[in-house]
C-alpha cells in the first residue's frame, strides 16, 4: 500500500496561496486595491474591512480612488487608512478619497525585499512543519504495520520529491515580486 500524499499537496498549495496572497498586499509603488485588503473601518459601532463599505477603483498606475457608499463615513476609513502603517497619502475631495502610492525609494525597496524574504522563511518553516507531521504518520504506518519498511523510504523520497517542488515554486513566487520591487 502507497502512502497518500493528496491531503498534504492540498495543504501545500494553501501554503503557496497564502504566500502569493501576503505578497500582493504588499505596497510595491504600483497602485493595487489588494494593498487596502487588510484594512478595517469604524461602521456604525462595528469593524468592517473596507471593502465592505466602499468601492475601490485604480485611478492611475499611483493612485486609488475610494468611494464610501455613505458620504458620511469619509472621515472613518480616511482614518482607518491613516492608521494602517502602509505608507500610503491620503487625501480627501467632494466625491471620496484618494489614495497616493508614494515613489519607492532605494532605501523602501530593500526594506521591502527584508520583508519578502521574511514571509518566505514563514512559508519554508510551514512547509518543514507539513513535511515533519507527514513523516512522523509514514513512521507510525510502518510501526503499525500498515506499510512496509520499502514503502516507508519510499514515501520518504516521494515527500522530499513534493517538498523540492514546493521549495522550488515558494522561490519562484518570491523572484517574481523581487523583481517587481526592484522595478
Amino acid at each position: 500500500m502507497q502512502y497518500n500524499f493528496s491531503n498534504f499537496k492540498a495543504e501545500l498549495k494553501k501554503i503557496e496561496g497564502f504566500l502569493g496572497k501576503e505578497y500582493m498586499g504588499l505596497n510595491v509603488g504600483r497602485a493595487s486595491p489588494s494593498v487596502l485588503d487588510g484594512v478595517t473601518v469604524e461602521s456604525y459601532g462595528a469593524r468592517a474591512p473596507l471593502k465592505n463599505v466602499a468601492s475601490i477603483t485604480t485611478e492611475d498606475p499611483k493612485t486609488l480612488r475610494i468611494s464610501p457608499w455613505d458620504k458620511n463615513q469619509i472621515k472613518e476609513v480616511e482614518k482607518a487608512i491613516a492608521s494602517s502603517n502602509l505608507g500610503l497619502s491620503v487625501s480627501v475631495d467632494e466625491v471620496g478619497i484618494r489614495v497616493i502610492f508614494p515613489q519607492l525609494t532605494t532605501e523602501t525597496r530593500a526594506k521591502l525585499t527584508r520583508v519578502l524574504k521574511e514571509k518566505l522563511e514563514e512559508a519554508r518553516i510551514t512547509v518543514r512543519r507539513e513535511r515533519e507531521r507527514i513523516w512522523e504518520d509514514v513512521q507510525k504506518k510502518e510501526k503499525e504495520g500498515k506499510i512496509t519498511e520499502d514503502e516507508k523510504f519510499r514515501a520518504k523520497d516521494d515527500l522530499q520529491k513534493i517538498i523540492d517542488e514546493v521549495n522550488k515554486n515558494l522561490e519562484a513566487i518570491f523572484s517574481r515580486k523581487e523583481k517587481e520591487v526592484m522595478g
